[in-house]
């Protein structure tokens, strides 16, 4: 695939039109400790407001806290250029004119990040990956994700509410680079880990939890809401279950905004569920949460209660 090849190689000359603007470029390794760890960061561009519009992409590897290889490409997404998205990345149609497109790349992707742990800064990088696949149907990642702004907002309380940006984190840290390139933004969102690993004294795997769990964990207590009585889903009571991928406070706030009551547990008067990804090896050798199967068992007995995936309820939500 000689295009794929092509755009591949045409990093430095995307980088030198944005450092002619003036901003800094630096590949300075952050010392963690060489505390042995491996993950992929990944970042995406768009052309528009639709996420599957992927325009670009950039994936860093990080081994042992040291960036040990890297990949770039520009994406022909096979869809308009918005102008306000052009001013934002540089990326415009003619860039991509026989670039592959997001299909042809998806082996390439696939073969850099597998089944590795995969950080993008917030989720969006991990939605427009998920948003893509599904315009081409193809398999999403089957890899696990990190949000590094979220283990930041967990480590330094100064930036828990705001300021967590990938600049501004950059800025905290003392990591200069070129914003908007999708390989420049990889490459940061990993020094962001990695030094928000080493201020809060975690691994990987206690990342991975610590951003399942409130940001004040004072707060860790049941989350519960009232459903607003004008949404589309008002009278439906839901809960939820398992490890979900945005924060559960946040996941209760948008069903609140569609109606839904939000209780703690599985009762007669659920009448959804919402499963979210879950590490059967924290469920007691079971491979269903406790929720689960109480909701199954009530299924049984004849109440109604529908168990849907969390993907499901995002939709359910921008639906309502």
């Amino acid at each position: 695939m000689t295009d794929l090849v092509r755009y591949q190689g045409n990093l430095r000359q995307f980088q030198a039109r944005r450092l002619l603007k003036g901003e800094p470029h630096d590949y300075r390794p952050l010392d963690v400790g060489g505390a042995p760890m491996r993950f992929v960061a990944l970042d995406v561009e768009t052309a528009n407001a639709d996420m599957a519009s992927i325009c670009s992409l950039g994936a860093a590897v990080f081994e042992n806290g040291q960036l040990v290889s890297e990949w770039y490409s520009l994406i022909n997404p096979e869809d308009y250029f918005d102008p306000l998205n052009i001013s934002i990345h540089g990326i415009c149609e003619k860039d991509v004119q026989g670039a592959p497109t997001f299909e042809e790349v998806t082996d390439e992707l696939h073969r850099h990040i597998g089944e590795q742990i995969v950080v993008t800064h917030t989720h969006f990088d991990r939605v427009a990956i998920h948003q893509a696949a599904s315009r081409y149907a193809l398999p999403s990642p089957t890899c696990r994700w990190l949000d590094s702004s979220q283990v930041a907002r967990r480590t330094w309380a100064d930036c828990a509410r705001s300021g967590y940006g990938l600049s501004k984190l950059c800025s905290r840290i003392g990591y200069t680079f070129a914003h908007h390139n999708a390989l420049e933004d990889a490459k940061a969102c990993g020094h962001v880990l990695l030094a928000a690993m080493r201020d809060g004294g975690l691994d990987l795997e206690s990342a991975l939890l610590r951003v399942r769990r409130p940001i004040d964990l004072s707060f860790a207590g049941p989350i519960t809401r009232e459903g607003n009585p004008d949404g589309a889903l008002a009278g439906e009571v839901l809960v939820f279950t398992g490890a979900l991928a945005i924060p559960r406070r946040e996941a209760a706030d948008l069903a609140a905004s569609v109606g839904c009551e939000v209780a703690v547990g599985v009762t007669r008067q659920t009448t959804v569920l919402v499963v979210g990804d879950m590490d059967v090896q924290k469920l007691a050798g079971h491979q269903k949460s406790s929720k689960h199967r109480k909701a199954e068992d009530l299924i049984a007995a004849g109440v109604a209660i529908r168990i849907i995936r969390e993907t499901d309820f995002r939709e359910l939500v921008m639906q309502g």
